[in-house]
Formats: structure tokens, sequence, C-alpha cells
């Protein structure tokens, strides 16, 4: 079993809320969820309005699957047509028992 792990990293130039922080969150979030099948969620700077960091993961029975799924998901957080610009991408597959 391969576990792939990805930290997303976003700048959100010129948000001011809370609030409007939460919707682009929300978006993103759905969207890995729906076209991805990954589990996702916000996962640090909670409180900062201008900055989110979004954590995905997969379960697969192959190496270069997990990396498919992860390389997916980074795309299309990189060209996702919104105030998020993607900064910082930290990932990691790892192979368990």
């Amino acid at each position: 079993m391969y576990i792939g792990s990805c930290r997303l990293t976003f700048r959100l130039h010129g948000n001011d809320s809370l609030k409007g922080k939460r919707q682009v969150s929300r978006s993103l979030i759905e969207r890995f969820r729906q076209r991805y099948n990954l589990a996702a969620a916000e996962v640090a700077a909670m409180d900062e309005h201008q900055r989110l960091v979004i954590g995905i993961a997969c379960v697969s029975n192959a190496y270069s699957h997990a990396e498919e799924m992860l390389d997916k998901a980074v795309a299309f957080a990189d060209n996702h047509r919104s105030e998020a610009e993607l900064v910082d991408v930290e990932r990691a597959v790892t192979a368990e028992d």
C-alpha cells in the first residue's frame, strides 16, 4: 500500500477576511474531493487572511499511481483560475505494509 500526501500553500492576493478565505478553501477542497477522489482539508494558517494551506492525501496499490494522482492535483491547483496563487508544494509517497 502506498500513501501519497501533499501540502499546498497558496497566497490569496487582496483577501482581507476569513470569510473570503473560507470561500476559496471550500471550493478548492471540494474540487480535490470530487474530481480526484482525494482526502483534502485546510491544515495550517487557519487565522491568516492571505495564506491558505491545504493538505491532500491518497491511498493506492502502486507507487506510480499515487504519484500520478498527486501530479494531477498539483497541476489543477497551479492552473486553478481564482485569487489563490500556488506558492509552495511539499509532497511525499510512502510505502506501508
